[in-house]
């Protein structure tokens, strides 16, 4: 064994190897992706044996694979972020009826925020809709337990289990003990044995689906009394008579928790609780600390309570909760996204006919979207305690929050603090950390008011900037190949009206001014078909959709066989930059690199695009201004389906070229350069002084950020942008076209796509041999840029 500092998902990755898997595999996508990344690392460096790890060309892909090892006892483990969860549904609800094999974790990260997602919806209530079982770690350290006692959860009831970190627990780094080297677990002799359970036939579902009932019932049973699962469930108790967080004894599960509370004396015995789920639970507890350290130096007593932090939201373990709830009044529920946890407990109040009342996002004392804090946690415990120690009603938005109804004051007048809208927070309000004490109830704003001490010491920082803080959008990196291909269609377009459809990706920053070249965006591959929709509906626009490599194989081609099949007149502007860039620079199937170490013949786009029936496939290198408008002007104006494939390395996977730079004797301080394609290396300083500016300014280059890709030099009416012309020195060229051989896979002659005299990406032209494709021929320079060195 040996001691690591590992990012969350590292962690994760070994818990899995130490627990046997067989085969890992999933899709890129923040904040999962480091988990499949660093198997495969430990597979190539030989300490993780016994395993086969890849990249699949979307999450239903990975899911079906891994299904199919299961069913031959294999232990499988799948990963992607939550919106990835939608695209292996079909496979997901299906696999639950039927069941597993071998064991089979799904590990699915949400991001609460979201920080880079296009939802923030809960893998929770996913896990509910397909009757999956959830584990839902608090901390890396609870999650790396989790994922063993998953796969045993698994295999014990034949069933599909999710691991659902969020972002802070993916990311957050802390000391593991590893193992040095790992095997996948021996694999039954019998191998896959046929068996009409794994044809699922409507009388097999029917079957299946009174499987799920009866093991949900006895897992939720196993989440209270299993000493393995209850781990997860614990519930402690703090305030009162100096016991803290911190020293809280912690009760494990299955009635030991109410046990604890009988032991107390009634003086002591708590009448309020707080439930936590996930890294929610980490929030509160650090918030309750820092709220009795406040509280013991101004000498304000905090009331005694009890803490129950569910690690098992699904099937939720009802007798731990009604352990815990035994003689409380009031709860207050924190959660990352939605109102699981609060829910749960409304309804065992409801039905166990507890007198509980139960606070959260449906009542507005908490957050109803984003992430948690410490500092938002404090403040709204504050209020909670002195609510419920002055035997006073929680009103709605006590926060200030501001309700969606206009009319919210007359009602809670005329109905009092019954009323609880379930949005209860404005976007801004939502955002806050502590709200200010002159929002508290005079009734209990007094000097032992724990919402006013929250307010006043608890992330109230002094040195902290008041002013308007500086807008920093996201950009498109200086140099990347993106801008070009975006610029150059909305000059062929000059003249015409048009829809741009986007798609998810680095290319969706194409929406950001001045480039303005992103209209929709929607789901993986979604722009690929809504432009369709809008050339039926409005066929005076001329409809283009942008899609990346990686998306191209993953969402694109069934909606381009749409387009062929239905004859609808789009145009696909494939942006081939030889990387799945946004998550990590993960391989795909036009690279013909896996994670394995293995190198195969690349999946060709262009042979692709040709197969699936579209006659005109254009190239062109996005760097090469003139190059490029060609090239999409015959595409855009080809009537039917058309693609144009702008190719050109990510810069991620290049050395930069010489930075360009503004000769100060030409610059007429125009800002043409900044206003036409807003690349972060170009700037404009008004203090600047020239012939030709005068008193305008001028713009200047950032050397630390320019890539030298040349753009800007050909888009300057003056000259006075001096450097690399096109992309790393290319001269403009015609664009190519592609004519397909009637023998598959031989295209002829390499088309000219890419000339480069200054980067190892190629030596002076994208060429190859008559019987080499394009992919092969990009793959091979690949393969000579990865013995040089990567930027």
């Amino acid at each position: 064994m040996a001691k690591k500092l590992l990012m969350g998902n590292e962690a994760f990755a070994h818990a899995a190897l130490e627990a046997g898997v067989n085969v890992v595999a999933g899709y890129p996508g923040t904040p999962s992706s480091e988990l499949v990344e660093t198997v495969a690392k430990l597979h190539g460096a030989g300490t993780a044996r016994d395993v086969h790890v890849e990249w699949s060309t979307n999450e239903k892909a990975a899911l079906e694979m891994l299904a199919g090892a299961s069913y031959c006892g294999a232990r499988v483990l799948f990963t992607c972020k939550q919106v990835g969860l939608n695209v292996a549904s079909d496979a997901l609800m299906s696999l639950n009826y039927v069941g597993v094999g071998g064991g089979c974790v799904l590990f699915v990260a949400d991001d609460p925020g979201p920080i880079s997602s296009q939802t923030e919806q809960d893998t929770r209530r996913f896990g509910a809709f397909a009757k999956v079982p959830v584990l839902d770690p608090a901390t890396p350290e609870q999650g790396f337990a989790m994922m063993g006692a998953a796969f045993d959860l698994s295999e014990r009831y034949h069933t599909p289990v999710i691991v659902r970190p969020t972002t802070r627990i993916n990311h957050a780094s802390t000391f593991f003990e590893v193992a040095d080297e790992t095997h996948g677990r021996p694999l039954p002799a019998e191998g896959f044995q046929k068996d009409p359970k794994w044809v699922i036939f409507p009388k097999r579902a029917f079957e299946g689906h009174g499987e799920i009932n009866r093991r949900l019932a006895q897992i939720a049973w196993d989440y209270a009394y299993d000493p393995a699962l209850a781990q997860f469930n614990e519930v402690l108790e703090g305030g009162g008579s100096g016991a803290t967080v911190a020293a809280g004894a912690v009760q494990s599960a299955g009635g030991e928790g109410a046990a604890a509370a009988a032991s107390v004396a009634p003086s002591e015995a708590p009448t309020v609780g707080i439930v936590a789920g996930g890294v929610s639970v980490a929030y509160a507890r650090e918030a309750l600390a820092l709220l009795e350290r406040q509280a013991a130096r101004s000498g304000i007593s905090v009331p005694r309570y009890r803490f129950f932090a569910v690690g098992t939201p699904y099937p939720f373990p009802v007798e731990t909760a009604a352990a815990f709830a035994e003689g409380l009044s009031d709860v207050i529920v924190f959660e990352e996204l939605d109102s699981v946890l609060e829910e749960e407990m409304q309804k065992l109040s409801g039905v166990r006919h507890l007198p509980l009342r139960v606070h959260g996002k449906l009542t507005g004392a908490a957050n109803d979207r984003g992430e948690n804090t410490a500092e938002n946690i404090a403040g709204r415990l504050g209020r909670f305690f002195d609510r419920t120690r002055a035997a006073l009603p929680i009103p709605p938005h006590e926060d200030g929050g501001t309700s969606t109804c206009s009319n919210k004051s007359s009602l809670s007048e005329k109905m009092g603090s019954e009323v609880y809208p379930i949005f209860s927070e404005s976007a801004e309000s939502a955002r806050e950390e502590v709200p200010p004490s002159s929002r508290y109830s005079s009734e209990v704003e007094g000097t032992d008011s724990l919402a006013a001490l929250a307010a006043r010491t608890i992330g109230a920082n002094r040195l902290s900037y008041d002013g308007v803080l500086p807008v920093r959008p996201p950009v498109l990196c200086a140099g990347c190949p993106h801008r070009g291909s975006f610029y150059a269609v909305k000059q062929a377009l000059k003249g015409r009206e048009a829809v741009l459809c986007g798609d998810i990706g680095c290319y969706t920053l194409g929406n950001a001014k001045p480039l303005d070249a992103v209209d929709t965006c929607l789901c993986m591959g979604a722009g690929i078909t809504m432009a369709q929709g809008f050339s039926v509906v409005e066929p005076h626009k001329k409809s283009v959709a942008f899609v990346g490599d990686s998306t191209f194989f993953a969402s694109a081609l069934t909606g381009i066989a749409n387009a062929v099949y239905n004859g609808h007149d789009v145009t696909f502007a494939i942006l081939d930059n030889a990387t799945t860039a946004m998550t990590g620079s993960q391989p795909h199937p036009g690279t013909g690199v896996t994670l394995m170490g293995e190198k195969r013949r690349p999946i060709v786009i262009e042979e692709v695009l040709h197969g699936l029936g579209v006659q005109h496939i254009g190239f062109a290198n996005p760097h090469s201004v003139e190059m490029s408008v060609a090239a999409a002007r015959a595409a855009i104006d080809y009537d039917g389906p058309a693609a144009i494939i702008f190719r050109a390395p990510c810069i991620q996977l290049k050395r930069p070229a010489e930075p360009v730079h503004i000769s100060v004797e030409l610059c007429t301080g125009c800002k043409k350069c900044i206003t036409s394609i807003g690349c972060p290396g170009i700037g404009f300083d008004e203090g600047r002084r020239g012939p030709k500016s005068g008193e305008r300014g001028q713009a200047f280059v950032d050397a630390s950020l320019c890539d030298g890709c040349g753009l800007c030099t050909q888009l300057c009416p003056f000259g006075a942008i001096e450097g690399a012309v096109g992309f790393g020195g290319a001269v403009a060229v015609e664009p190519a076209r592609y004519a397909p051989n009637p023998e598959p896979f031989q295209t002829g002659e390499i088309p000219v796509v890419l000339a480069d005299e200054r980067n190892d990406f190629q030596e002076t032209e994208l060429r190859g041999e008559p019987d080499q494709t394009p992919g092969e021929v990009l793959g091979a320079a690949e393969g000579s840029l990865e013995e040089g060195g990567a930027r």
